[in-house]
């Protein structure tokens, strides 16, 4: 089957898009109200893009009606925000932070979690998850229903039982972050596996 994806409806374009690019990680992105309110919510139009700089990307639309979501507003307007990577311990947390709820309701304080003090910015970080990556925006693209947000990775929280015993690199049969589908399919990474390439030797002859 073909797509024209210049002329498929914006919905059809995110079922194909979504459906076959994946596994997508959750961020779970905690801002900061005007109010000085905690704000939680997951993204899974999420990545990271570089590390020198160190830059992750979100994709974050407008609610169904138009309105800029909570998120958005609030990195518009502090510029700071922090990525929480998801793993089943944090499943729950994650759910009730996307349940849309009024702007002044703290998505964060409603799941129960518990929360602590950024380093360098001022938005809350939560010590249950794997990583917790504090961000500067780096700049936004602009698009009439998407606004992609670059944020510069400023400080790590990582979580100790997560790390080898080094301290270098994340312990597989510890780390299983939660990753998207479509619709309301996740994978959970804990089932890893090494793949190593063939000596090139082999294959030029």
């Amino acid at each position: 089957m073909e797509f024209d994806l210049t002329q498929l409806p914006s919905q059809d374009r995110y079922r194909l898009l979504t459906n076959f690019v994946g596994p997508r990680p959750i961020a779970l992105v905690t801002t900061r109200t005007a109010s000085g309110r905690d704000n939680g919510a997951p993204m899974s139009f999420f990545n990271v893009f570089s590390h020198d700089p160190a830059i992750l990307a979100l994709g974050i639309q407008p609610r169904l009606d138009g309105r800029e979501k909570d998120t958005m507003a609030n990195i518009r307007r502090t510029g700071q925000f922090t990525v929480n990577m998801v793993d089943m311990a944090l499943s729950r947390t994650m759910l009730v932070c996307g349940l849309g709820v009024d702007t002044e309701v703290d998505e964060l304080h409603l799941a129960g979690e518990i929360v602590a003090a950024g380093a360098q910015v001022d938005c809350s970080w939560l010590p249950a998850s794997p990583c917790a990556m504090e961000c500067r925006v780096d700049r936004l693209i602009e698009y009439p229903r998407r606004v992609i947000v670059l944020g510069e990775v400023v400080h790590m929280h990582v979580r100790a039982d997560c790390l080898d015993a080094q301290g270098r690199y994340v312990d597989a049969d510890r780390y299983h972050p939660i990753a998207r589908l479509h619709a309301d399919n996740y994978v959970v990474a804990d089932q890893q596996f090494e793949l190593k390439p063939p000596a090139l030797a082999e294959l030029v002859r």
